[in-house]
């Protein structure tokens, strides 16, 4: 019998929920209304899967990540009334296997979990076609050669790259998981080692690299 986690911070979601898994032969064994209760109750029952509402107070993604981090053989699976791009992709990211939709039949979220219990993943049709585009999208992006292994870490590649996205401060620390006080502190190693003076002189000075060691 399949065990499973429901966090999800209105109880008649939840109750639905609990319903249609158990008609299909899962056992829930503990439904939390924050993405840190959520965290508790995964490691202190360590389910087969965790079912996370989206928007639980608390922080999805944050419960995403420790989740992934701390019972690596625990499936997570997120559910939202709607799947915005920078919350779909980041979930998927962090580990997630799935994003399912509130508003499918209740009869096909056993089946949903069961597959990602088989490795498989949990996307309806609509959403599988944004990670496509996503994907596409990326794919096209050049690709930056980088200097050399010695010169920035792999911490500051990841500043870097999001240097590139022009994030702020804030967006970057949300992305990593880190404090802006962190992000300030890298991007001034990589200024420093880079020798250019700002964000946007970086991101030129190895895309100009890029340009160069690929001949064109």
């Amino acid at each position: 019998m399949p065990r499973v986690v429901i966090a999800d911070d209105h109880p008649a979601t939840r109750a639905g929920v609990r319903l249609a898994l158990e008609d299909d032969g899962f056992q829930v064994c503990a439904e939390e209304d924050t993405g840190p209760a959520a965290v508790a109750a995964a490691l202190e029952h360590r389910p087969d899967v965790c079912l996370l509402g989206v928007d639980i107070p608390g922080g999805a993604i944050e419960a995403v990540a420790e989740i992934r981090t701390r019972l690596p053989h625990t499936e997570i699976v997120m559910l939202g009334a709607a799947a915005r791009d920078d919350e779909l992709f980041r979930s998927l990211e962090l580990g997630a296997s799935g994003f399912l939709l509130e508003g499918m039949d209740p009869a096909r979220l056993g089946p949903a979990l069961t597959g990602v219990l088989r490795g498989e993943a949990a996307l309806p049709r609509s959403l599988t076609a944004r990670l496509i585009a996503e994907f596409r999208s990326r794919a096209r992006q050049p690709a930056l050669i980088r200097p050399g292994d010695q010169e920035l870490t792999r911490r500051e590649w990841e500043i870097l790259d999001c240097l590139r996205e022009g994030l702020s401060n804030r967006s970057i620390a949300e992305r990593l998981f880190i404090s802006q006080t962190t992000v300030r502190r890298h991007v001034g190693s990589v200024l420093t080692k880079l020798g250019v003076s700002s964000r946007q002189a970086a991101v030129e000075l190895v895309a100009r690299r890029s340009r160069n060691l690929n001949g064109e």
